[in-house]
């Protein structure tokens, strides 16, 4: 995977400089305070959206979709596997589909995921309209969106310079964060794509750098 690709330079060029003595204590477990300032990008799982869309191509016209069977049973799978990953801070796009990625491994840490606008999907097909906050805020009452907008979604649709201005502003963000190296991001494939030039699959994640 991408990320154990990442790790493995990193215990290469701290062995070359005399570094880290144990591999395997970082491979093992929370070896998350090795790499400060390194969070996990996390692109979410499969949503019903995806499902028609992989099926039957075109936009099935489907707003603010939840996660497909198949997406909630990999949630589940990603919670076991990222749970000794040292993550201990949640932000998560308010879409549907990301809260529904997020849940599963909040729960098992007991971590109350929080809410950023920031990191939501571009604005380009109807799953990209996204449920106004007060809806959001009933459906999901132990989460605060008291913070956003009630419409806080992207137009329809958003341009390439606002994409990469909110991916921008997210590093810069990140890059000054203490809590950085401790938190996973629940995004969507258009932001990161922006933020780090590679496509995600759904429920697929790796340990990024601002």
């Amino acid at each position: 995977m991408k990320q154990n690709r990442r790790i493995a330079c990193y215990l290469s060029h701290s062995h070359a400089h005399g570094g880290i003595q144990s591999p395997a204590l970082l491979l093992k477990g929370h070896y998350a305070s090795y790499l400060a300032g390194i969070m996990i990008i996390l692109r979410h799982c499969e949503s019903e959206f995806n499902r028609h869309y992989n099926l039957h191509g075109g936009d099935p016209g489907l707003e603010d979709p939840h996660l497909s069977a198949e997406g909630k049973a990999h949630a589940q799978d990603l919670a076991l596997k990222l749970a000794d990953r040292g993550i201990r801070r949640i932000l998560v796009s308010p879409f549907t589909r990301a809260l529904q990625t997020a849940t599963p491994l909040a729960q098992r840490l007991g971590i109350t995921p929080q809410i950023m606008p920031l990191v939501r999907e571009r604005g380009m097909y109807s799953c990209d309209k996204g449920t106004p906050a007060s809806v959001l805020a009933s459906a999901w009452p132990h989460l605060d969106f008291a913070h956003i907008d009630e419409h806080w979604w992207s137009p329809l649709p958003e341009s390439s310079a606002s994409l990469e201005s909110r991916a921008q502003q997210f590093r810069q963000i990140m890059a000054q964060d203490a809590r950085a190296s401790e938190t996973l991001v629940v995004s969507h494939w258009w932001f990161l794509l922006s933020l780090t030039g590679e496509s995600f699959e759904n429920g697929d994640w790796q340990h990024f750098s601002p």
